[in-house]
């Protein structure tokens, strides 16, 4: 997968912009503020239509317009690939793929890939349980787009049977007790299937993630990951009827995957309460390299490499460490601070006030 040209039309910062990253690394200069993630973040947005920074789509309009637009090509195995995204400040944009309009956003996934690394990254470590949840979704959705119609259906299933228990007001009532059942059942298959499917990424990724760990940390220590849900030990039906009253009383569903952790530990101890600031940077970036190694295994395809200022956070051996284990293939890499001595970019691009210019090697 490599990304050829992007163009921008009034999104975020920049009222119009071109860029043609190099096949291989592209590093990205240039003070904070100027407008270098939201290079990376339109690539990301035109892979998976949102923001890997997590805002809606007025934020991605620039200031004083009604919308923006990216346009990405990219080469895919041979095959020219055309994205084009309308962004409107309120409302549904408009998303084609080679002239043809797009219906839904998943059928976007797969035809664009992208890894997205981030200085804020540790939060998958040191975070709550949410962002670490999201990473094991985002990995399935990207290892088997269908996932991404059974996390939908999930939580649309989730939304109402909350609904319901807020309206029920503690009272389960005839009428309250026969949709509930309708509800659990739909749970009960969604969250069952999502479970397993968790369950067994976690089993398949542990190796790559101590294995990457050991590359950026520079050296072996015991990487466990565990999947934990405490429901699949009974059933999530069973867990359902033994937090009914409970869910009745607080008016929200208490079992299922959208409560479950994903645990990390490091030499036995868990890495979000014990680990050093330095152990947990470098359990982040495994986490985004086993993800990365995963998805080419899985799909034969390498996807494109973003890179959002990592090295600001990293001491100068773990920086080395990293750009000497990166993946090969194509990867854009946003810097304000300088890059890394061993880094050999083939392009090197200078942002300014939201212009471009290219730097002479």
């Amino acid at each position: 997968m490599r990304v050829t040209n992007l163009w921008l039309t009034r999104f975020r910062n920049y009222a119009e912009a071109e860029l043609a990253p190099a096949p291989g690394l592209t590093v990205v200069l240039g003070d904070n503020g100027q407008g270098k993630t939201n290079l990376l973040e339109a690539i990301g947005y035109a892979a998976t239509l949102s923001s890997f920074r997590g805002v809606g789509s007025e934020a991605l309009v620039q200031h004083g317009h009604d919308r923006a637009a990216v346009r990405l090509a990219a080469d895919s195995s041979g095959r020219e690939v055309l994205v084009e995204a309308e962004i409107t400040a309120t409302g549904r944009g408009r998303v084609s793929v080679n002239r043809q309009p797009l219906r839904r956003a998943r059928d976007l996934l797969g035809v664009v890939r992208v890894s997205v690394f981030a200085a804020d990254d540790l939060e998958l470590v040191k975070g709550g349980p949410a962002g670490r949840r999201r990473w094991l979704d985002e990995l399935l959705v990207a290892l088997l787009p269908r996932h991404a119609a059974l996390m939908g259906d999930l939580d649309r299933v989730l939304r109402q049977r909350n609904t319901l228990l807020r309206q029920a007001a503690g009272r389960l009532t005839p009428d309250v007790a026969t949709t509930l059942e309708v509800w659990d059942a739909k749970l009960v298959e969604l969250g069952e299937a999502l479970g397993t499917a968790r369950q067994l990424l976690v089993e398949r990724v542990e190796p790559a993630l101590a294995k990457a760990y050991e590359h950026v940390a520079g050296e072996p220590l015991d990487v466990n990951a565990t999947y934990d849900a405490p429901w699949r030990a009974e059933g999530l039906r069973l867990a359902l009827e033994r937090a009914r009253t409970d869910e009745l009383r607080r008016g929200t569903t208490l079992a299922g995957p959208h409560r479950d952790e994903l645990s990390l530990s490091l030499d036995g101890l868990p890495a979000r309460t014990h680990a050093s600031q330095g152990e947990q940077r470098s359990l982040a970036l495994a986490l985004r390299l086993a993800a990365h190694t995963a998805v080419i295994e899985d799909t034969g395809d390498v996807p494109v490499l973003l890179l959002d200022d990592v090295f600001s956070e990293l001491d100068p051996s773990r920086s080395e460490a990293l750009v000497h284990h990166l993946p090969e293939g194509q990867a854009l890499l946003t810097t304000a601070a300088g890059q890394p001595p061993s880094t050999r970019p083939e392009l090197v691009v200078r942002v300014s006030d939201a212009h471009l210019h290219v730097v002479d090697i």
